[in-house]
């Protein structure tokens, strides 16, 4: 099932995405009580049976009132306003390792343990709303195509052949980057990463029963329809489970936690020369199996 959140008539409901592309509105359907996707995802699988049954009777055309077509409505980010920082991976494939290791003239060794930072809340957008840039601030925007996990049981201290008892869904995230600014900060991700509207996600969650493989999908990103990333999860050095496991160390994840997975090879600062964005860029995610986040960039 594929789980979205809409904005039609100024007010934000959760919605699925039906066969033909249409949303419905879960509380107009009759499911007042999962009102918004954090509420789903905190009802586990009671929730989602209850929504497949309102997803059956509307294929089968009931509520008809509920549905909405795709260009009536607004998506915004699956979790509009996460309840904690989004966490993201850095460094967690090979080959972008070594990219980045070419473009700063470094020779760092592939990670011996995950490297995790996050993103503010602040910083989440849905698909379709446009990325803003700042010039005043950075001149090196730069896109990072991710997987993302999102956290549907909370736990501590994760066994790794525990870790997919844990996995709500998945969906996409692009790490947006100001690189100058990273740098500028003495190379620590947050400053750099955190910057408002740098994490578009989406465009939906897709529940993890439907993703049975998510360590063999294809991901990729476009700029201006031009392929720049093109990358398989299974390129990854730290698998979802190491990830989830290696996280949960001595810290509780909880129901509706986002954890992204790192980027592969084909980011812009190490492209010669290198090619960031600017005004007017459409940039394009796609992972198999879940869809596409494109957004456009526009000058703040």
């Amino acid at each position: 099932m594929r789980l979205a959140t809409i904005m039609t008539e100024g007010t934000a409901r959760s919605a699925i995405v039906l066969e033909d592309g249409s949303y419905l509105d879960v509380v107009a359907a009759g499911a007042g009580d999962l009102a918004s996707v954090q509420a789903i995802v905190e009802g586990g699988a009671d929730a989602l049976a209850a929504l497949r049954d309102l997803a059956d009777a509307a294929e089968k055309g009931d509520s008809a009132g509920a549905r909405h077509a795709a260009a009536d409505a607004t998506l915004l980010a699956p979790i509009p306003s996460p309840r904690k920082n989004v966490f993201c991976v850095g460094r967690n494939y090979a080959e972008h390792v070594a990219e980045g290791n070419r473009a700063q003239n470094i020779d760092l060794a592939l990670p011996e343990h995950p490297v995790f930072f996050t993103k503010p809340s602040t910083a989440v957008i849905g698909s379709g709303a446009p990325v803003p840039i700042f010039p005043h601030v950075s001149t090196a925007i730069d896109y990072e195509v991710e997987l993302a996990v999102v956290i549907g049981t909370a736990g501590r201290d994760i066994p790794r052949d525990r870790a997919y008892d844990h996995v709500f869904g998945y969906t996409i995230l692009n790490d947006v980057t100001a690189r100058d600014v990273q740098r500028r900060h003495g190379g620590q991700y947050f400053k750099g990463k955190g910057l408002d509207g740098s994490c578009p996600i989406g465009p939906w969650i897709v529940t993890a029963d439907e993703v049975p493989d998510p360590a063999n999908l294809a991901i990729t990103t476009r700029v201006n329809g031009e392929l720049r990333q093109d990358g398989r999860t299974g390129s990854m050095i730290f698998d979802i489970p190491t990830l989830i496991s290696s996280l949960s160390e001595g810290m509780t994840l909880e129901p509706g936690d986002i954890l992204a997975t790192g980027t592969p090879e084909g980011v812009g600062y190490a492209m010669t020369p290198p090619r960031f964005l600017a005004d007017g860029d459409v940039v394009s995610c796609e992972i198999e199996g879940i869809g596409r986040l494109e957004n456009p960039i526009r000058t703040a």
